[in-house]
C-alpha cells in the first residue's frame, strides 16, 4: 500500500495561512509550524489566524498546530516555507530534525540576506537538498483573493515534475487554478524582482505620478525582469507567462500589495525606518533591492529601475530627484 503524503505549512502570516486554506480543501490534516504562541492559542480558541486573514476559519481538526519547527519537519514529507525570507535563517537555525529525504516547496517571494540566495538555492547550498527535492509556488496571486475566495492563478515550478503535480493537485480547488513549470530558478527570480517594481510602483504613485507614467513604468520592469533572469538563469520561457509577467502586474498596481503600499509611504516622504514601522507587514521588496543590486553589479545588465529603488531605500537619495532621472532613462 502507497504511503500517504503528509504536508505542512511553516510560517504564520496572510500567505501562509492562505496556502493552509488551499491545503483544506484537498486533505485532511496539514501541519502548520507558527512561531508566536499567542497566535496559535487565538487559532486554537477562535479558529482563525487573529493577526491575518482573520475571516477565514478553520476546521482545528484538520490542523496539527505546532510552534516548533523541528515537529512540524519531523510530521511531513512536503514542507511549505512561507517564512519571510527576512527571518528564514534564523527560524532554521532552530532545527534539530532533519531536512534530509524531505521535499521542500518555497512560498517566499525574496532573497536570504544571510546568503544573498534566492530561497531554493539557499536551501540547496546550505543543507545539500537536491534541486530535484525544491520547488517553488508563484502568483499571480494575492493571500487576500484566496480569502475571499476569488478565482486565482497559482505556478508550481519544480525540476521534477512528479513533485509539481502533487502540489498543484492538493492547491487546486473551483477557485485556485494551477499550472506547473519547470523555470524553478527563473519563476523564483521573478518573484523577488517584481517585488521591487513593485515598490517603484508604489514610489511613483506617491510621488504623484500618473497612471500613463504607470504603463510605461511596468512595460520597461518586465523588459527589465528578462534581462536580469536571462543572465542568472538562462533557458528558453515566455516571459509573458503568468508567473513573470501576470505576477508582475498584481503585485504593481493591486491594493493588497504591501510593496506597493510600502514605496507609496516612500513616495510620500516616509523615511524606509518609520514605513517599515507602520507596516504590519514584511516588503520582501526592501530586502531584495539590495541583493539584486549588488548581484547585478558585476553583470553588463541594464536595470535602472532597480538602481533607482536600490539608490532611494539604501542610499538615502531624494525620490524625486531619482525619478526624474530614471523617466528619462524609461522608453
Amino acid at each position: 500500500m502507497e504511503k500517504k503524503l503528509k504536508f505542512a505549512v511553516l510560517g504564520g502570516g496572510s500567505w501562509a495561512t492562505a496556502i493552509v486554506k488551499m491545503l483544506t480543501e484537498n486533505l485532511d490534516e496539514i501541519g502548520w509550524y507558527m512561531r508566536s504562541v499567542y497566535a496559535l492559542e487565538h487559532l486554537k480558541r477562535q479558529q482563525h489566524n487573529p493577526n491575518y486573514l482573520s475571516s477565514v476559519e478553520f476546521k482545528l481538526e484538520q490542523l496539527k498546530l505546532t510552534n516548533d519547527i523541528n515537529e512540524a519537519v519531523e510530521y511531513a514529507d512536503y514542507l511549505i516555507f512561507a517564512i519571510p525570507s527576512a527571518f528564514l535563517h534564523s527560524e532554521l537555525q532552530k532545527l534539530t530534525a532533519s531536512l534530509k529525504d524531505k521535499v521542500i516547496f518555497s512560498a517566499i517571494k525574496g532573497i536570504v540576506p544571510e546568503t544573498g540566495l534566492i530561497v531554493g538555492e539557499h536551501f540547496h547550498d546550505q543543507y545539500g537538498i537536491p534541486f530535484n527535492n525544491i520547488g517553488v509556488i508563484t502568483g499571480p496571486c494575492h493571500a487576500e483573493e484566496v480569502a475571499l475566495e476569488r478565482l486565482s492563478y497559482l505556478t508550481i515550478a519544480s525540476n521534477d515534475e512528479e513533485k509539481a503535480k502533487i502540489i498543484a493537485d492538493r492547491l487546486s480547488s473551483y477557485y485556485i487554478k494551477c499550472k506547473t513549470s519547470d523555470d524553478i530558478i527563473g519563476t523564483e527570480y521573478a518573484a523577488v524582482l517584481k517585488n521591487i517594481y513593485a515598490v517603484a510602483a508604489g514610489i511613483a504613485h506617491g510621488l504623484g505620478y500618473g497612471d500613463n507614467f504607470q504603463s510605461v513604468l511596468m512595460s520597461n520592469a518586465i523588459r527589465e525582469m528578462k534581462r536580469f533572469i536571462k543572465h542568472v538563469h538562462k533557458m528558453k520561457r515566455n516571459i509573458n507567462n503568468s508567473a513573470y509577467l501576470g505576477d508582475l502586474l498584481v503585485t504593481g498596481y493591486s491594493i493588497f500589495s504591501r510593496n506597493r503600499m510600502f514605496g507609496n509611504m516612500i513616495g510620500k516622504g516616509y523615511t524606509v525606518k518609520s514605513a517599515q514601522m507602520e507596516m504590519n507587514m514584511v516588503a520582501e521588496g526592501y530586502y531584495a533591492a539590495k541583493t539584486a543590486y549588488e548581484l547585478d553589479a558585476t553583470a553588463a545588465t541594464r536595470t535602472p529601475i532597480i538602481d533607482a529603488v536600490h539608490d532611494i531605500l539604501y542610499e538615502n537619495k531624494n525620490p524625486k530627484k531619482v525619478f526624474k532621472k530614471l523617466a528619462e532613462k524609461l522608453d
